[in-house]
């Protein structure tokens, strides 16, 4: 639900800088002899973007890209040097773990100050505090103090207070990862459930799949600044881009080859096929037998070149992929070598549409040596089921065996 007549959040050419010392005495030697001992870092250059009521943004980028920075701006924890937020309404979240809580109190006693300084009076922490507690699902130790309590406890506890402390805003800075595979999908439910009754989220992950999941649109940070703010699966794209060493976002490479993508080109996926045919688009049954064909041309020599291609669906979520080097197949090739890697597999894939990542690099990843990334370079429709139906994106052809 994205109610765009209200705007959530502006932030307007924010700039955050740090001053960065060699050694902590160089501060004092600066301090008294006025002499300058440090360098500025830029941790958030110029940022600018709206959020609106209902709507929920993602925040990618590299390490050091200024990404937490930009949340401890979002909600007070640090100040910006210039710039302005503009807030209508109570943001709260998980910016760092246990931020706001004592280790020598106890979980109850947590709750209550923490729930204070998330802005509930006493009388909305004791209405909310039972249901705070069973989301936390932390027993008895609810009555123990907090530094007894492992980072996955500290994490259950800090997210039942600030979800239920009823923020228009959510923001959650990577805390979730600290949690187990449950309550991450307990955690996910309760987030998805905050964005359909109209509260609006910003989210801090490297998983890609959850950015596309539950983002609307998406930020891409590098060194502080702003590369890219559209379409989650476009922009995680571009975030896979810089990754490989290419900043620039256009399909520069689409002259020098027959696809359209990015990377050194060294060798380069000259054409691909599903059954033999190259389409834009394929309609296949679930369950069908597909062969797909890529054509490699190879420029130089290489010792240690990887293959592969990866399946997303239509939210680009990532649905199977696999590579030369997951099969064990080490491949060395010399300069002007044509290769044809031919993969056989039967789609057993839910009804819907999907599309074909193809890639070719160096080494475990691309950022190794990206040497060719091409995009979606086709979709196909699933359309009708061949053979048994099922419920879900894949089927894993059990067996069924009834004993009385």
């Amino acid at each position: 639900m994205i109610l765009e007549s209200v705007i959530l959040l502006t932030v307007e050419n924010l700039n955050k800088n740090f001053k960065l010392y060699k050694k902590p005495s160089d501060r004092l030697f600066e301090l008294f002899l006025r002499k300058k001992k440090h360098i500025v870092y830029s941790a958030i250059s110029s940022l600018s973007f709206e959020l609106q009521q209902g709507e929920s943004l993602g925040v990618i980028g590299p390490n050091g890209a200024g990404k937490s920075t930009l949340m401890k701006l979002l909600t007070g924890l640090l100040i910006s040097d210039s710039g302005k937020i503009f807030i209508d309404g109570k943001i709260t979240g998980l910016i760092e773990l246990g931020t706001g809580f004592n280790p020598e109190l106890t979980g109850e006693v947590n709750i209550r100050n923490n729930a204070l300084l998330l802005g509930m009076n006493d009388t909305e922490i004791s209405n909310r505090f039972d249901a705070i507690a069973e989301f936390a699902e932390i027993g008895n130790y609810l009555n123990k103090p907090l530094k007894v309590y492992s980072s996955g406890m500290v994490m259950r506890l800090a997210f039942a207070v600030a979800i239920h402390s009823d923020p228009k805003c959510f923001l959650i800075d990577e805390a979730l990862a600290v949690g187990d595979a449950y309550f991450q999908q307990k955690c996910t439910r309760k987030i998805m459930s905050f964005k359909e009754n109209g509260g609006s989220l910003i989210l801090v992950s490297h998983d890609m799949n959850a950015i596309k999941l539950l983002c609307d649109k998406v930020l891409l940070l590098n060194e502080g600044k702003c590369l890219e703010l559209g379409e989650p699966e476009s922009t995680v794209n571009s975030y896979n881009r810089l990754l490989a060493g290419f900043k620039n976002s256009g399909n520069e490479l689409s002259q020098q080859s027959k696809e359209p993508g990015y990377g050194t080109l060294r060798a380069s996926i000259e054409d691909f096929s599903f059954n033999g045919i190259k389409a834009e688009n394929y309609i296949f049954k679930s369950g069908e037998k597909v062969s797909l064909k890529l054509k490699i041309r190879c420029d130089y020599d290489l010792n240690d070149l990887v293959v592969g291609f990866l399946i997303r669906d239509r939210f680009g979520q990532d649905v199977f992929g696999t590579n030369t080097l997951l099969h064990g197949c080490l491949i060395k090739v010399s300069a002007g070598d044509l290769l044809d890697i031919l993969w056989d597999f039967n789609l057993n894939l839910g009804l819907g549409k999907y599309t074909l990542t193809v890639a070719l690099h160096l080494g475990p990843d691309h950022t190794v040596e990206c040497l060719h990334w091409a995009d979606a370079i086709c979709s196909f429709d699933i359309s009708e089921f061949d053979g048994s139906k099922f419920i879900g994106i894949c089927s894993l052809k059990p067996t069924l065996v009834i004993n009385k």
